[in-house]
């Protein structure tokens, strides 16, 4: 009705409007996750909002909506540990991903170049790019300052006033607050109250986050600094290690009293960027040019994810594996084609993981007559096919045997559909 008298409609309206709602329900499928405590999967969010949206719709518009608690899961670390994730319940991924999309638009042009986490058109690539040219401009010291379990520590109070400093609608501020405040079903069952942080895996957190340190960007701005922050992962590069340890003082102690978030001191330290990482990178020059290269962690963590989706026990069929390993490679290369790994992807991974495959096929083959009938079917002569059927050789000799080869040509895995992996690093170095 407001609309129609030609005043523009608050946020929230902009928010309740169903084809906003039901874009956010399809974003929230597609990026598929666990159920939350009420056990509603991602792929009935969209049918439950058709059905009920309405009074979902007023009680977004007054203020009455009340989220379910999220459920608190652990997740393995590399190093042993386990980081916690806060799962909010799919209808409620909804709603935060409907806010997001009307209030993201508003917020992002605030943030400063030097953000680079959870933004649009920023990533990994753009904070690495940027690095590098700090490094090659003669500020060759960085600064690395660990927050300790940032997400979860963030305050409330603080958090809310500085997004009031963007956003005016009382009723989505409202509604956050309650996102906030939510609290946790731990992993016994009972409800747990949250007073601080906001809980990593929810759509508003990374959103939020970028708006709670986006003080800190505004400090370190303001103070002459160069750097270069991803969501609560920082870097300020300087130009002598005496300046670096005297800029981790100060910063440390703004971090402290003014954003109440802790330093770990035992992670953060000052030293080359080429050998304290960065984003799982690791500074190098090759040719006259600076680009950051994967950590040796990083490359034995794919190594060790494509051996898993390619175990000889897994269960699947061919195709969920090679669409499975399509997903790892994508993403990983993806994320580090920025730097120098044609030679790990093209003479280390891809042959490794062509011989994997085929070790795969092979055992899957199982019964002699089955392997000879194969074999056959895909070109080889009938001695060469009879003779790797009835080897006594184990799979992963077998899948070396040049008769092997000739069937189970990389043509041919390719054909079935495994992506080239030298052509994703490829087209990954030349777009950036």
């Amino acid at each position: 009705m407001k609309e129609m008298y030609g005043k523009s409609p608050s946020l929230m309206e902009l928010v309740v409007r169903k084809e906003n709602l039901l874009e956010a329900a399809q974003v929230v499928r597609r990026n598929k996750g666990a159920a939350g405590v009420d056990g509603m999967t991602v792929f009935e969010v969209e049918g439950h909002i058709e059905k009920y949206y309405l009074p979902l719709r007023q009680k977004l518009l007054d203020g009455t909506y009340k989220p379910q608690p999220v459920k608190r899961v652990e997740i393995p670390k590399a190093n042993g540990a386990k980081r916690k994730l806060g799962i909010p319940c799919a209808r409620d991924r909804v709603v935060q991903q409907a806010i997001k999309q009307i209030i993201e638009p508003y917020i992002d042009p605030y943030f400063l170049p030097q953000s680079h986490g959870f933004r649009p058109n920023k990533g990994t690539h753009t904070a690495l790019k940027q690095c590098a040219k700090f490094y090659e401009e003669g500020y060759k010291v960085v600064v690395d300052c660990d927050l300790k379990q940032c997400f979860d520590t963030l305050n409330h109070d603080k958090l809310m006033y500085h997004l009031e400093q963007f956003i005016k609608d009382k009723m989505i501020l409202k509604i956050i607050r309650k996102f906030l405040m939510s609290g946790v079903t731990d992993l016994s069952g009972e409800f747990v109250e949250t007073h601080t942080g906001a809980p990593q895996g929810g759509v508003l957190s990374p959103l939020l986050s970028n708006v709670y340190l986006h003080e800190l960007d505004k400090e370190l701005e303001k103070r002459g600094h160069r750097f270069v922050r991803y969501a609560d992962d920082f870097v300020i590069y300087v130009k002598s290690k005496r300046a670096g340890e005297r800029v981790m003082k100060s910063v440390t102690r703004f971090i402290e009293k003014d954003l109440k978030l802790i330093v770990n001191d035992e992670k953060s330290k000052v030293g080359s960027p080429t050998r304290l990482k960065f984003l799982n990178c690791l500074m190098m020059k090759v040719n006259g040019t600076y680009r950051f290269i994967p950590t040796k962690e990083a490359k034995k963590k794919f190594k060790r994810t494509l051996k898993r989706l390619t175990s000889r026990k897994r269960p699947g069929n061919f195709i969920t594996v090679i669409k499975e390993i399509n997903q790892v490679t994508r993403g990983w290369i993806g994320y580090f084609g920025l730097g120098f790994i044609k030679r790990f992807i093209s003479n280390e991974i891809e042959p490794w993981l062509h011989h994997r495959l085929r070790q795969l096929i092979l055992k899957r083959w199982k019964r002699p007559k089955t392997k000879i009938t194969k074999l056959l079917e895909y070109g080889l002569d009938e001695d060469s096919a009879k003779r790797i059927g009835f080897s006594r050789k184990k799979y992963w000799r077998l899948s070396k045997t040049p008769e092997v080869h000739w069937a189970l040509t990389n043509e041919r895995l390719h054909q079935w559909g495994l992506v080239s992996l030298s052509h994703l690093g490829e087209s990954a170095y030349k777009r950036y």
